[in-house]
């Protein structure tokens, strides 16, 4: 047996999904994640005399990463009619009559559309995309005022490992999804890429910053609304997704 395979070790961290394969190999040069469908765990290779504290740091600021990896191999919930989903936070059920507007519209805790039931999951994300640009747009402009900055721009995709992003253009870009999200899990989000037009890094600065705007627009802890958002995602990124 060789000392790279005597030395693995399973690890469960509070922040991740799903056990942590960690394997030590001789001659790698970098750290590398793989999920293992069929065994439930993340195979984790690093150089072998990584410490296995900083190899699950650098496994934990993957988690974006990882909850798509595990969406990908679990049912999706397609927008079907007498669907439920969340939106902000809300489960809302998908009410389709064939005769009511083909815009949805949301009331009473549900989304109702109209026209023909094959156009329903196209006419269902586009709401949310327009609900979510709005929402984020907005959300952004108060926190950015708060801090100082402004967006060069604010856009929103459907990046499958992302929740958001910041470029040194300035250019935030969200994933729709967040509309889905409660409350302070997208917001957390939006603090995260505010401090970025900042900090570019993640340091001590960044973090101060970041808690700062959280707690100050929003009246919370980032930390919680972290906790949430890494709850909540996994299932997020499987709506709309199937049928």
């Amino acid at each position: 047996m060789s000392s790279s395979a005597r030395s693995k070790e399973l690890v469960v961290h509070p922040e991740l999904p799903v056990p942590v394969e960690i394997h030590p190999v001789r001659g790698a040069r970098r750290l590398r994640l793989r999920f293992d469908e069929r065994r439930g765990v993340l195979k984790l290779t690093c150089p072998i005399r990584t410490s296995r504290r900083n190899a699950m740091a650098w496994a934990v600021e993957q988690r974006d990463w990882v909850d798509a990896q595990i969406a990908d191999v679990l049912p999706g919930e397609p927008f079907a009619p007498g669907a439920t989903i969340p939106i902000d936070g809300r489960e809302t059920r998908l009410i389709w009559t064939a005769g009511e507007s083909r815009i949805p519209g949301l009331a009473d805790g549900a989304l109702r559309c109209g026209g023909p039931e094959s156009m329903v999951p196209r006419r269902v994300e586009t709401f949310l995309t327009r609900l979510a640009i709005d929402t984020l747009s907005c959300e952004t402009a108060a926190v950015a005022a708060a801090a100082g900055v402004s967006p060069r721009s604010v856009t929103v995709g459907d990046a499958n490992a992302r929740w958001g992003s910041c470029s040194a253009e300035r250019r935030i870009r969200y994933s729709w999804r967040l509309i889905l999200a409660p409350p302070p899990a997208r917001r957390y989000v939006v603090a995260h890429e505010v401090a970025h037009l900042v900090h570019l890094d993640h340091g001590p600065a960044f973090r101060k910053l970041e808690k700062r705007l959280f707690a100050e627009l929003f009246e919370g802890d980032v930390d919680t609304a972290r906790t949430l958002l890494r709850a909540v995602g996994p299932r997020l990124k499987r709506i709309g997704r199937g049928g």
